[in-house]
C-alpha cells in the first residue's frame, strides 16, 4: 500500500466507515470530482487493494469467539487456513506472529454450535491446540 497517496487513502477511510457511500459523497468529502473517484476506485481494486466490499453485522443472540490456533511444526499454516475457511461460522482468519499462528473469528447462535466450529478446527491435521476468548462485547471506533 505504499504507493497509495493520500487521496486513495482517505477513500479506504471513508469506505471502511461506510462501505455504501456513493461516488457523489466521497467526491466531495475529498475534493475530487465523482469520474476521478469512479477511476480512483477501480484502479483501487483492479490492484487488489480493495479485496472485497461486505457488511458487518450483529445478530440478537448471536455468540462470536476469536480462535488462537497452534500448529504443529513444521508449520502449514496456509493449507490449514484454508481448511478452516470452508468451516461454516468461520467470519476471518488471521495467520500471524507469536505463540500461536492464526486467529479466527467464528459467529455461532450458541455456545454449543462455537463449540461444534472449534471441535472442526481441532480436528483438522496440523493443528496442535487451540485458545478460545468468548466475546462479550464489541467496542467501535
Amino acid at each position: 500500500m505504499s504507493s497509495l497517496d493520500s487521496k486513495d487513502r482517505k477513500i479506504l477511510e471513508i469506505l471502511k466507515m461506510n462501505s455504501r457511500a456513493s461516488y457523489t459523497e466521497i467526491a466531495r468529502l475529498i475534493g475530487l470530482s465523482e469520474t476521478a473517484v469512479r477511476k480512483r476506485l477501480a484502479k483501487l481494486i483492479s490492484r487488489g487493494v480493495i479485496k472485497r466490499f461486505t457488511i458487518e453485522y450483529s445478530l440478537e443472540g448471536e455468540v462470536q469467539a476469536i480462535v488462537l490456533v497452534k500448529t504443529q511444526m513444521p508449520p502449514q499454516t496456509p493449507e490449514i487456513s484454508s481448511r478452516i475457511r470452508s468451516i461454516p461460522g468461520v467470519e476471518f482468519i488471521y495467520e500471524v506472529t507469536g505463540e500461536y499462528d492464526i486467529v479466527v473469528l467464528v459467529r455461532g447462535t450458541n455456545i454449543n454450535e462455537i463449540n461444534s466450529h472449534i471441535d472442526k478446527i481441532r480436528s483438522i491435521p496440523g493443528v496442535a491446540s487451540t485458545y478460545t476468548m468468548i466475546v462479550l462485547r464489541k467496542i467501535y471506533e
